[in-house]
């Protein structure tokens, strides 16, 4: 007989709030009634909210993000365009992926796993592009394999140092929702991001947020490059009245209501402060196990999810295994590359310090019965005492610096 819940520390599917749950208990409903779009207009303007894009335009795919990627390359880029990407974990190596089988000519620039977008190398092949061949720069925001965030903003600065036109697309699936982002501001032109990380709903739904730049280029690209499912314009067409080209998720439009209200009343500079200091806490925790994470600086440790490497002699699907039969507990498994030699937790979406110490508790039992030599206890102490401090510091509203000296 199984007590108690499964506890799920992915960096996603993430754990469904109750009250977005209750919210899709409805009954089906006309997609084409003269009342559904009342619905989901209000979705589409929130959304954006999220985003922070005042300018452009959101689109709701139903799809994983893996669809977002397409309908962002298929609408605004056509067959032979140069672009600009990198690979450093298995999504950045899936995205360029698909890029190259979608017919553009791919200039991919190899990168360790454990750091991120290399910002000098980007720089020297923006410096040297002067006749603006390549037409768009890649960005995955947050590795979801390796635990590592990008510097989106700071790619930015050097296409305008440079004062190349190229558009900019960002891959923020594991990071939009839980960690800063700013499109208007970081000048990207095609943001995507999924249903079940930050927004903290069942898979099947991507985001796919669009300038007023990449909207111009749909309209260039149109006749180069085809889609059907993904069409900006069969979107726009439906979208502008509040309804879509294809029987959309009804249920699932109630459930983001009550999510992007979740979002709106915690206030999104809450949510990311509290990602940061539920992640800092897992760092710790870690560390104190005398244990490495996949980032190989602290510049690049990601906020929603820690790929924990395992000691020599340990086998990490081993930690997994035993996490789960023995201890009702899902972590993420190391993908590609890192199978075997990684576990992931992930710390985003509907979260608090509770479920980080449960998490930190079952990985350290799990990685002891899998033949680490680590001491119990030792890792949720040092996340205990982050968070007492970083509780303190926020009840008096001091910065979470001073707390952690």
């Amino acid at each position: 007989m199984k007590n108690g819940i499964t506890h799920l520390f992915i960096p996603g599917p993430t754990n469904v709030p109750e009250r977005v749950r209750r919210a899709m208990n409805v009954p089906m409903e006309d997609q084409r009634s003269a009342e559904f779009p009342d619905l989901t207009l209000p979705l589409f303007r929130d959304l954006k909210a999220v985003f922070r894009n005042t300018t452009g335009r959101v689109f709701m795919f139903p799809s994983s993000g893996t669809g977002a990627w397409e309908a962002a390359i298929q609408n605004t880029l056509s067959r032979g365009d140069k672009v600009l990407m990198s690979r450093f974990g298995q999504f950045s190596h899936l995205w360029a992926s698909m890029a190259e089988r979608l017919g553009l000519d791919v200039t991919c620039i190899d990168v360790e796993w454990g750091a991120g977008v290399p910002l000098a190398d980007y720089e020297r092949a923006i410096a040297q592009d002067r006749s603006h061949a390549i037409k768009a720069v890649f960005v995955t925001h947050n590795e979801t394999a390796t635990g590592v965030t990008s510097d989106v903003a700071g790619v930015r600065r050097l296409l305008d140092a440079h004062a190349h036109p190229a558009m900019l697309y960002v891959d923020g699936v594991s990071s939009i929702g839980s960690i800063d982002f700013r499109q208007d501001e970081w000048g990207v032109d095609c943001a995507i991001a999924g249903s079940q990380k930050g927004f903290m709903l069942p898979a099947g739904v991507a985001f796919l947020s669009i300038s007023q730049k990449a909207l111009e280029a749909h309209k260039a690209a149109a006749p180069k490059m085809e889609r059907c499912y993904f069409s900006f314009a069969d979107m726009i067409a439906a979208n502008d009245t509040g309804y879509f080209p294809y029987t959309p998720p009804t249920t699932f439009f109630h459930g983001l209501r009550a999510a992007l209200d979740l979002l709106a009343e915690e206030g999104l500079e809450n949510v990311f402060a509290r990602h940061y200091r539920l992640a800092e806490g897992v760092r710790r925790g870690v560390a104190a196990l005398g244990l490495d994470l996949q980032a190989v600086a602290p510049q690049w440790q990601s906020d929603t999810v820690s790929a924990i490497r395992v000691p020599e002699g340990v086998d990490a699907n081993a930690v997994l295994k035993i996490a789960y039969e023995r201890y009702r507990t899902s972590f993420g498994a190391g993908l590609a590359r890192l199978n075997g030699r990684v576990f992931r937790i992930g710390h985003l979406g509907d979260l608090n310090e509770g479920m980080c110490l449960t998490a930190l508790s079952i990985a350290e039992m799990a990685l002891v019965d899998a033949g680490a030599r680590i001491e119990l206890g030792a890792g949720v102490a040092a996340a205990q005492g982050w968070y007492r401090l970083a509780n303190d510091a926020a009840s008096r509203s001091a910065p979470l610096a001073v707390a952690a000296e």
